[in-house]
């Protein structure tokens, strides 16, 4: 059982299995079984949307309730370079990712359940669905566009003087605070939808 968990690939497919294993279950306790229709997709899709989402804004979090109030902390100073050498590309790399994905399984999602346009333009009904929709995208943008530029600066994976390189940080570090900011009404707004919207 320990060598299921001394490997991430080997940890997540133990997950699979067990969801395989509850979906079986699930068929055989309600005699419902996987049909493969445009429900069972949309569905996985949600699912996929979800898990994506569940990373993406776990990183965030743990960026800024964790990380950034720690690191100045480290001394002496040269021992943050764990973190800055391995420990945050890393996270970024998934940060990114899982952004990307939470947005494309998203909209995904939308056109399935067949509200992107309503959710997008604001209309009547899918008011609190539009409003998380377009903090989500506003986030995503900042985490490619500005997060990810600044930190390759700050982190020194490429060229940039000590000046461009605080200033970047600080680029970075505002607006991924920025963007913890919009996840809590984001994240209100895709539950509120279940419930009528606002």
């Amino acid at each position: 059982m320990a060598s299921i968990f001394q490997s991430l690939e080997r940890t997540l497919a133990a997950g699979l299995v067990i969801l395989v294993a509850l979906i079986v279950l699930s068929g055989l306790v309600h005699g419902q079984w996987i049909k493969g229709d445009m429900v069972w997709w949309t569905f996985i899709m949600l699912w996929l949307h979800v898990l994506s989402g569940v990373m993406w804004i776990g990183l965030l979090w743990y960026l800024n309730f964790v990380q950034i109030p720690t690191v100045p902390k480290i001394e002496p100073v040269e021992h943050r370079a764990a973190l800055t050498k391995f420990i945050t590309p890393n996270v970024l790399f998934w940060f990114r990712y899982s952004a990307l994905s939470t947005v494309v399984t998203g909209l995904l999602v939308a056109g399935m359940y067949g509200y992107l346009w309503q959710a997008l333009t604001f209309q009547k009904g899918f008011f609190a669905i539009g409003c998380g929709m377009w903090l989500a995208l506003v986030m995503a943008y900042n985490v490619w566009f500005i997060i990810w530029p600044n930190q390759q600066r700050a982190l020194g994976l490429v060229e940039a003087t000590a000046d461009e390189k605080a200033k970047s940080a600080r680029l970075a570090m505002l607006t991924s605070r920025f963007n913890t900011m919009f996840s809590v009404p984001m994240l209100y707004c895709m539950v509120a939808q279940r419930f009528g919207g606002f």
